[in-house]
């Protein structure tokens, strides 16, 4: 499926605080049963609007804040970092993650999946930059009509995208539905 990309020039729109309602980011972690953390990587992270958030978690100390768009990151460079110097923006493309192997405790992509062209390549950057047992977490839009977000065609089922996890490495794979907009899969990294 060909990927659909938000446009950098609505960026004002990603810091909405309702999306907080919508997707909470407390809820996600719970859901991940995050045992220990300090490092988080939050792909697609737009203006850092999550990224911020999960700063909060317990034993977070990075949070790795990367996205494709060069103005999404001077965003965060001049509007986030300096309050909050713990997000550290970066750019990325959407084949690779430009970081070490097995650094990240937790990957978060929120509202990202569906933008992808090749999802089975991200997935496996995911898998390579997470630790041993490292969580994922991927929220994205419901494949049903909703208010706002991506047209129905561009968006994946979640049993579409468990099948995309399940073809890597990782295990105890779970999916939630009771957001009323997006689905919430989290997934443990076997290797």
């Amino acid at each position: 499926m060909e990927g659909f990309k938000f446009d950098p020039e609505m960026l004002e729109r990603l810091n909405d605080p309702e999306r907080l309602k919508d997707i909470p980011p407390q809820w996600i972690w719970d859901k991940l049963d995050v045992r220990e953390s300090s490092t988080v990587v939050d792909l697609g992270a737009g203006t850092g609007f999550f990224s911020k958030q999960f700063t909060a978690m317990p034993g977070v100390e990075k949070v790795y804040a990367l996205d494709i768009s060069e103005k999404m990151i001077e965003y965060m460079r001049t509007g986030v970092n300096p309050q909050y110097p713990q997000v550290i923006p970066m750019i990325m493309d959407e084949s690779s993650i430009p970081l070490p192997a097995g650094m990240a405790d937790v990957v978060i992509m929120i509202n990202l999946h569906h933008e992808f062209h090749d999802p089975h390549t991200i997935l496996a950057e995911c898998s390579r930059i997470l630790k041993p047992e490292g969580r994922m977490a991927i929220v994205d839009w419901a494949k049903k009509e909703t208010e706002h977000g991506p047209p129905l065609e561009k968006r994946y089922t979640a049993e579409a995208v468990l099948e995309q996890l399940e073809t890597k490495s990782f295990q105890n794979i779970r999916s939630y539905h009771t957001l009323p907009n997006h689905f919430l899969i989290t997934a443990e990294n076997g290797k």
